[in-house]
């Protein structure tokens, strides 16, 4: 019988961990979806500002963005770095994660525009945050998350401009 040796059992991966961590972000941002209801017609009755990407943009990307923060989690969740520091960067992410799953509800259900943009900025610095604390423990897993962070720069633009130009 062949004896696996330490750095091959370090490769290997925890599937149940590793779905898991792709089900949680996909679970919370269908379920805001579910909430906010037919927010993209809504939406796009809207006065919008230049660069605003057709309504069909925004579910492709964000699934992609849940997919690549469950990878960048389980990275995190599998890091042989300090449990203190893996703890740190998973307090950040959930806590990231709920500012995402509330952004959509004041944005689209209340079109609570204004707050919406300060929450959205609330967002993007608790984004910065995870990264930074993400990056202490996995550098792939950070830079996985520089779509999201783009990201969420770019929605910040289009709720300010929603709420400048329809508020």
């Amino acid at each position: 019988m062949k004896s696996v040796s330490k750095k091959d059992a370090a490769k290997r991966v925890d599937w149940k961990r590793l779905i898991l961590c792709l089900v949680l972000p996909l679970a919370v941002g269908g379920l805001a979806a579910l909430l906010t209801g037919e927010s993209m017609q809504r939406y796009s009755e809207l006065a919008q500002p230049p660069f605003a990407p057709p309504g069909i943009v925004f579910p492709i990307a964000w699934t992609a963005l849940y997919l690549l923060m469950g990878i960048s989690s389980y990275l995190v969740c599998d890091a042989p770095a300090p449990l203190a520091l893996r703890k740190r960067a998973a307090v950040l992410y959930i806590l990231q994660l709920f500012f995402n799953f509330v952004w959509p509800i004041l944005f689209f259900k209340f079109q609570a525009y204004l707050a919406a943009f300060i929450w959205l900025l609330a967002l993007l610095g608790l984004v910065i945050a995870m990264v930074l604390a993400f990056r202490r423990v996995s550098h792939a897993a950070a830079w996985l998350q520089l779509p999201y962070l783009l990201w969420v720069c770019f929605a910040a633009y289009l709720n300010c401009g929603v709420w400048l130009l329809n508020g």
